[in-house]
């Protein structure tokens, strides 16, 4: 046979788990304990710092689609706010032409517009 040639054998199975029978106190259900081993879970400082860099660029995206949402919030507030004001001025406006005339009315608004822009 040359190195080549592969062989038609099959695979040795990995042995079953050991049984390791029932247990003396009656806690089948509890599975055995392991070693303590406060090594085990040490990391290197190159993998914890860059753990550390993902995480705080997750938590910096975040922020950014927090601030985002919040923004988009705040300007739909505003347009309501600004929508809802409009209403009440035209309202206002109509309850005065019931009573005065319609070019008093006018007068009326473009003074207080003018009072607006000089205030505000």
């Amino acid at each position: 046979m040359s190195a080549i040639e592969t062989s038609t054998a099959p695979a040795p199975a990995p042995a079953p788990a050991k049984s390791l029978g029932m247990r003396k106190n009656g806690q089948q259900w509890i599975g055995p304990k392991k070693a303590f081993r406060p090594a085990a879970g040490l990391t290197s400082y190159e993998a914890r710092k860059k753990q550390r860099d993902a995480q705080l660029a997750m938590k910096a995206k975040e922020k950014e689609m927090k601030e985002e949402k919040e923004e988009i919030r705040q300007t739909r507030i505003t347009k309501l706010r600004e929508k809802r004001a409009a209403k009440e001025e035209k309202e206002r406006y109509e309850k005065m032409a019931e009573k005065m005339h319609r070019k008093r009315v006018e007068r009326l608004k473009r003074k207080e517009k003018r009072n607006k822009l000089i205030n505000s």
